[in-house]
């Protein structure tokens, strides 16, 4: 028997893949207030998308002045770093249908830096803990003639670290950072372990002596908080361990 054949009209509607879902943002903007206040935006938006996506849309359609930092939305520069549902995460890597989006979705600045505006807070202090820490190859001797060889073990024992992409996420979730910004914080202290422990460098006592200050490593309070938030799944609080256990010994 043949199979009836629906006509175009009486064929099922696909269902939409779009739901409604909140966005409750903290804003701030200086040249309005001094507070920060709370506002809700509806957005349409299928929950297979991310965060990001929908501050797109909140900033595309409804309300062009929220402001956000965002660069290549791959994870990799590490620039959308905020607190979602109360946690640090990447808006680029945060799937929406991943955080209930039933309830409202809370999206506020990342905690212990100044808020400039809205999710933008000021990363100066972040940055000069990390250039404080010497983040780069340090040698001495005349310019090489070939390039410095490594072996895989070598490499290895540093390779966790070298996966930082200086979003912040870590430190700007330390509680001994947020009640003192004079703490170098785990993303420096992550960037210092990188070179203390590469077997080319020449430079790893003088900055043992530097995360020996009292404001280094000796500040961690081992909550792994920072290792919760990386979203490059790196082991910090592991890392913070060993530069303190180098300082102790003397041996990386």
């Amino acid at each position: 028997m043949a199979t009836p054949v629906l006509d175009k009209a009486e064929a099922p509607a696909a269902a939409s893949p779009y739901i409604t879902v909140t966005f409750r943002i903290r804003r701030f903007n200086p040249e309005v207030s001094d507070t920060a206040t709370w506002e809700d935006f509806q957005v349409e938006i299928d929950p297979k998308e991310r965060v990001l996506d929908g501050l797109h849309k909140i900033k595309w359609e409804l309300d062009g002045s929220l402001t956000f930092r965002r660069s290549c939305a791959h994870g990799i520069c590490g620039s959308d770093a905020m607190r979602i549902n109360g946690r640090n995460r990447l808006a680029c890597k945060t799937l929406i249908k991943d955080i209930n989006p039933e309830k409202p979705i809370t999206v506020e600045p990342i905690k212990g830096l100044t808020v400039l505006k809205d999710l933008i807070v000021d990363m100066e202090p972040f940055f000069q803990a990390y250039r404080d820490v010497m983040p780069f190859l340090v040698t001495k001797g005349n310019e090489p003639t070939r390039e410095r060889l490594q072996s895989a073990e070598d490499r290895e024992r540093f390779d966790d670290t070298t996966k930082c992409i200086l979003c912040a996420a870590c430190t700007s979730s330390c509680p001994v950072f947020w009640n003192d910004g004079q703490y170098f914080g785990p993303a420096a202290i992550v960037n210092a372990h990188r070179f203390i422990f590469d077997s080319r460098d020449e430079a790893g006592e003088q900055r043992l002596e530097i995360l020996n200050d009292k404001d280094g490593v000796w500040r961690c309070r081992t909550t792994f908080n920072c290792t919760d938030a990386c979203p490059r799944g790196i082991e910090v609080t592991k890392a913070i361990q060993e530069v303190k256990r180098a300082l102790i010994t003397r041996r990386f």
